[in-house]
């Protein structure tokens, strides 16, 4: 082996003052000492961004298939970038630590060495080691997931149908490959999707706490956004319903299949281990992953008897988010228009405490402000305020052990100072109580009319088109019947029911196969709709009383 001069060994020691650079290959060859990796310590330490932006030049490096780059390469990049860059020394000094920390990898640059001087000053070409790239890898993925904006893809809903309706014509076949890519194709969309709908639904709050944002700027952004919120409602109703139907076509014949050709597919690329049923075991790994994956697809889009699906709950948050985003520009308007906010009160009264010129002020706008007075019913003559001035009392004596305070002697008998003038006249609210109860009357007499109405049309079971002509207050009760059932009803299922608020009554609505036109004739004009079987029944079973009693 080939000696190293003495004046070099002696140049690498670092002194007092001097940079610490990198060790060399003998170095490292020379000593028994494992070097510690610490590739994450850089984010922490004291010049931590001037640290990212040299890792950020190692990293466009790698992307251009740079192996090696020299500190003016670095300064150069740095440059580039920012429009500004540290000075050498900065910068050979952060290689350096990187260096150390196992970021970087050093290797002596002998290309330009032309005298024994530059053979002597230490020269290197740096290259990212793996546990650098590693390290780079999960902060640009750690800053990717916090700056995320997500979004509500309504192209992944048709992407996902899509392939859904490929492996319904996949089913029953025998070609793996196919449904392997179809099934991980669909995997990979909808984890896309659900990632994307997560975080848009986290921006979309903090957006509508954001109440410290620019007025225009919030009012702008509020109509774009809750017309995107109304299509991704629409498009999830109508594409979110053909997906539960596939679903359910695919589970009613197919899925297992499908799961065990994908399975199947995977496990023919284990790795022998010695033993002659590794193929298997690798298989009931892959087919147990597959069947999870297909679970969760499955709860997204089909709810169950206790458990919304996922697509309905993302529904549900997308809908409360519109009256949310109106009512922060209400708040907004309030604030432009100069009504009374509570928030910009309490800041501008915080900003009255700040600018208080002593304490006797700011009590003084505390008592004014909130009332918080002495107790009103006690007072103080001349005699007892000269008293304790002449001996005063700490704030710290018990109650009990503190002098009398002289009060008024109808106040110590009535509890209450004699009061000036007319005392206040009792009004009489006897005939607003009575038109009140009447008006609860009438109106309990035309729901239980109503009631009546409806259930001697519609009976126990009838067809909607059969219904006929129902006076005002009948088919108002209908109307809200008939739109309690519609919004219970799911995808997927032909019969939806439905209770009133009050609990009196429940109604039962069964999709018919030649569903025709219904048409129901009230004062208002005529009632059009899908033909239904229609089931109204009375829970409380005064009906039934009051036709028994009738007949």
């Amino acid at each position: 082996m080939t000696d190293i001069p003495d004046s070099h060994a002696q140049h690498r020691v670092p002194t007092v003052g001097a940079p610490r650079y990198p060790r060399t290959v003998m170095d490292a060859l020379t000593t028994d000492e494992p070097r510690e990796s610490r590739p994450f310590a850089h984010v922490n330490a004291q010049h931590a961004a001037l640290y990212r932006r040299v890792m950020g030049a190692f990293v466009t490096a790698k992307r251009r298939f740079t192996v090696h780059l020299r500190p003016e390469d670095v300064r150069e990049h740095l440059a580039a970038v920012a429009g500004e860059a540290p000075d050498h020394e900065a910068v050979v000094d952060a290689l350096t630590s990187l260096e150390q920390w196992g970021n970087l990898r050093a290797d002596p640059d002998t290309s330009r060495v032309t005298t024994v001087e530059d053979f002597h000053r230490a020269r290197y070409l740096y290259q990212m080691t793996r546990e650098g790239a590693a390290a780079e890898t999960a902060l640009a993925a750690y800053d990717e997931a916090l700056g995320r904006r997500g979004a509500l893809q309504r192209v992944a809903l048709s992407d996902i149908a899509t392939q859904l309706r490929a492996l319904l014509a996949l089913a029953g076949g025998s070609d793996e490959a196919r449904a392997y890519y179809a099934l991980e194709t669909l995997a990979s969309r909808f984890d896309e999707l659900a990632d994307n709908a997560q975080a848009f639904m986290a921006s979309l709050q903090r957006t509508i706490d954001l109440h410290d944002a620019e007025v225009e700027a919030f009012l702008a952004y509020k109509d774009r956004l809750i017309d995107y919120l109304e299509q991704f409602i629409k498009d999830l109703v109508a594409t979110g319903s053909e997906i539960a139907q596939l679903i359910e076509q695919l589970e009613g014949g197919g899925a297992d299949a499908l799961l065990d050709d994908a399975a199947r597919h995977v496990s023919r690329d284990a790795v022998p281990d010695g033993t002659d049923d590794y193929v298997d075991r690798e298989f009931a790994r892959q087919r147990v992953l597959w069947a999870d994956r297909w679970a969760g697809f499955h709860a997204w889009f089909l709810s169950g008897p206790s458990h919304p699906s996922q697509a309905t709950l993302l529904r549900t948050q997308a809908r409360a988010a519109v009256p949310r985003l109106l009512r922060v520009v209400s708040v907004l308007n309030d604030r432009r228009t100069g009504r009374s906010d509570r928030s910009a009160d309490f800041r501008e009264l915080a900003l009255w405490f700040a600018q208080a010129p002593d304490d006797e002020a700011m009590h003084r706008l505390w008592r004014a402000a909130f009332g918080l007075h002495s107790a009103r019913h006690l007072t103080v003559d001349a005699d007892t305020v000269d008293a304790r001035d002449a001996s005063p009392v700490p704030p710290s004596t018990p109650w009990a052990a503190a002098p009398p305070i002289e009060i008024s002697p109808r106040l110590r008998q009535t509890g209450q100072y004699e009061r000036r003038g007319r005392p206040n006249q009792v009004i009489d609210r006897s005939a607003q109580r009575r038109a009140l109860a009447e008006r609860a009357r009438l109106e309990a007499e035309q729901t239980a009319a109503a009631r009546d109405a409806l259930l001697d049309r519609v009976g126990e079971t009838i067809r909607l088109s059969d219904v006929g002509e129902l006076d005002p207050h009948a088919f108002r009760l209908f109307l809200a019947l008939l739109g309690a059932a519609l919004a219970a009803k799911t995808p997927g299922r032909d019969r939806a029911e439905a209770t009133t608020t009050d609990g009196t009554l429940t109604i039962g609505l069964t999709e018919l196969k030649d569903a025709a036109t219904a048409e129901i004739h009230t004062d208002a004009g005529v009632f059009r709709g899908p033909d239904h079987l229609l089931q109204v029944t009375d829970l409380t079973g005064e009906y039934v009383g009051r036709r028994a009693e009738a007949s």
